[in-house]
């Protein structure tokens, strides 16, 4: 099957090469400026395959790093997904497209995206996005979040009993997907029993696989699942949103429980409130972004303390006086949180060396001029976490695991952005900066842990995952 979808493909660029070839030729922009340095690769194709193929090998910022130092340090032209584009590379580079959004740059997703997340008031997924981001800062900023921290250490709590404990071995990344799914789950929409979330977990494995594949909308394409996924748990929201509102409209249920309580009860700057699909939507959008990233950096967590038991024994000494600081029952609060340093100091340095947000596309709404270059209006823009983090220019020795890069005032800015930045930066920043910080306070309190594969692969696709899982065995503290 994977062969017949390969052959298929390369029939349908064949095809599309020779019939657009002329044509894309003939009507090159004639740009009156310069345009940055770079290839275009094949037409229509471009370098789409270099840029995604070096992930699936496990070294993104190759891609990146190659034409840094074969065109510009600082932007260079490509072809990707079908689009010309640029990449603006290093610490300018990202303050430049963060300081420049709704300006001269816009946020961009391929067309694609709104097949899977269609609207039923038959916006695009990017005028959705923005209503969203309007209405979440109100849910996710921190003295909001620090009610749900209990929660939070509860289905910690319930995960690690239930699927780590009495266990010799377990693979890690599932682990921390269930984890980081579950508690999405809960805070987003109250769904809490494990059988319930378990129903949504296998579509959206198939939903979150099928976005970054190639969108060919035919019977059995990953593309084509991930459609069908969407649309089967469109169903379950749509029934879950009906019954809130009962809820809500007979007392059952509080104003302030989750999102979806927020998202039924607020209203557009109209008066208008949003419709049971458009709700749907949006929480389907925030289930996926809530718990993917998150998995990524919790799997990357393990990884590294396995790794350094440097730093697990530090990591290990600031989690246990926590604990032991607890009464019996207790759960944790924001004053815990907020002792965690040395921990999220290790999270972030795990993320810079392996940034479940690897980069992202803007779309020049004008024409500009960049460091010298023309950026012509509607040309994709992709900003990438690899060309800081990896720069020993931001970072001396950047392969070099050092929490203590993030000591006092941290990295220089716009050189750490593992959540973006500017008035994209993710909102749910503190979200995960909770969730992982709980994953790791109950992971290293209970076991120690050694990788069953000591030199696993790791694949970029899109976010950095371990090719097998993570497999390690298990030691539990004795008490």
């Amino acid at each position: 099957m994977d062969f017949f979808f390969v052959s298929l493909l390369g029939l349908f660029v064949s095809f599309v090469f020779f019939s657009l070839n002329f044509i894309f030729y003939k009507n090159k922009s004639s740009s009156s400026g310069t345009l940055p340095p770079g290839k275009t690769g094949l037409p229509v194709v471009g370098e789409t395959l270099e840029f995604l193929t070096t992930g699936w090998k496990g070294y993104p910022e190759k891609f990146i790093y190659d034409r840094m130092a074969k065109y510009s340090s600082k932007v260079f032209r490509t072809h990707l997904l079908g689009e010309k584009a640029a990449v603006f590379c290093g610490a300018a580079g990202n303050k430049f497209l963060f300081s420049n959004e709704n300006k001269l740059v816009q946020a961009w997703w391929p067309a694609s995206f709104d097949k899977v997340f269609p609207s039923s008031n038959q916006t695009s997924s990017k005028e959705e996005a923005i209503k969203m981001r309007k209405m979440l800062p109100n849910f996710l900023k921190p003295e909001a979040l620090q009610r749900y921290i209990g929660i939070m250490d509860h289905i910690a709590q319930r995960h690690f009993t239930d699927d780590w404990e009495n266990k010799n071995e377990i693979v890690a990344f599932p682990l921390a997907k269930k984890f980081t799914f579950w508690l999405a789950c809960r805070l987003f929409v109250s769904v809490e029993d494990p059988n319930h979330v378990a129903r949504f977990a296998d579509p959206f494995d198939l939903l979150a696989s099928g976005l970054i594949s190639l969108p060919i909308d035919l019977p059995g394409t990953p593309f084509n699942r991930a459609i069908k996924a969407s649309n089967f748990i469109r169903k379950e929201l749509v029934a879950i949103i009906k019954q809130r509102k009962l809820d809500l409209a007979e007392g059952k249920a509080s104003p302030t429980q989750d999102i979806l309580s927020h998202m039924l009860l607020t209203s557009d700057e109209n008066g208008k409130f949003m419709h049971e699909l458009d709700i749907a939507d949006k929480i389907l959008g925030l289930l996926i972004g809530g718990h993917d990233t998150a998995s990524s950096a919790c799997t990357f967590v393990i990884k590294f303390l396995a790794e350094l038991p440097e730093v697990y024994d530090g990591v290990y000494r600031e989690q246990i006086e926590i604990a032991k600081s607890k009464a019996p029952g207790e759960l944790l609060n924001w004053e815990d949180i907020k002792k965690m340093k040395y921990s999220w100091n290790v999270a972030c340095e795990v993320m810079r060396l392996a940034p479940p947000l690897q980069g992202a596309f803007r779309e020049a709404i004008t024409d500009f001029m960049y460091n010298g270059f023309e950026i012509p209006k509607g040309w994709k823009l992709y900003w990438s976490a690899n060309s800081t983090h990896r720069n020993p220019e931001f970072f001396p020795e950047p392969l070099k695991f050092d929490p203590s890069r993030f000591d006092g005032s941290g990295p220089a800015p716009f050189t750490f952005v593992p959540f973006g930045g500017g008035p994209r930066m993710c909102p749910g920043k503190e979200y995960a900066r909770l969730e992982i910080l709980v994953f790791m306070h109950h992971l290293v309190k209970r076991f120690k842990w050694e990788k069953i594969i000591p030199d696993e692969k790791i694949v970029v696709n899109p976010m950095p995952i371990p090719a097998k899982g993570l497999p390690v065995r298990l030691y539990p503290h004795t008490a």
